[in-house]
């Protein structure tokens, strides 16, 4: 999913969230890249805004997953990653070596894609799968 500064605004009014400059370049920066952690947002936004600071990002961010425009993903041993495609149960594989992450489409069936055992009385929205591997550059090394 990508937007322009407009169609940014637009979706976070319709959160009902405030509209600033650094959630704009938080939102941007988060599309521009694919699964990138806090670090890697705060540079790309600083270089839009020229200044910020990292709790200002991480903040946002916060506010951002809250109000479902953004995804944290948090695969084992790496950190938390963020991405703008979100509400449709996709998965992810990361690579064991380098930690290289992609989406992954539901397997099979609507959300969930999986159907537990046993629900313990839980209204289960969602089903989160981590697939792990090498990617292609770490299975060439």
């Amino acid at each position: 999913m990508t937007g322009t500064d407009h169609d940014w605004t637009e979706r976070l009014r319709a959160k009902g969230m405030r509209v600033t400059a650094p959630r704009i370049a938080v939102l941007q920066a988060v599309t521009a890249g694919r699964h990138q952690d806090a670090d890697e947002i705060a540079a790309a936004a600083r270089e839009r805004l020229g200044s910020l600071s990292t709790q200002t990002v991480y903040d946002n961010l916060h506010a951002l997953v809250q109000g479902g425009l953004v995804r944290r993903i948090e695969p084992a041993g790496h950190p938390a990653r963020f991405e703008v495609r979100v509400g449709d149960n996709h998965h992810h594989v990361v690579c064991r070596s380098c930690g290289a992450t992609e989406d992954v489409d539901c397997a099979v069936g609507h959300a969930p894609c999986l159907q537990p055992s046993q629900s313990h009385g839980f209204a289960i929205d969602e089903a989160e799968v981590v697939y792990w591997g090498l990617c292609p550059q770490c299975q060439s090394r």
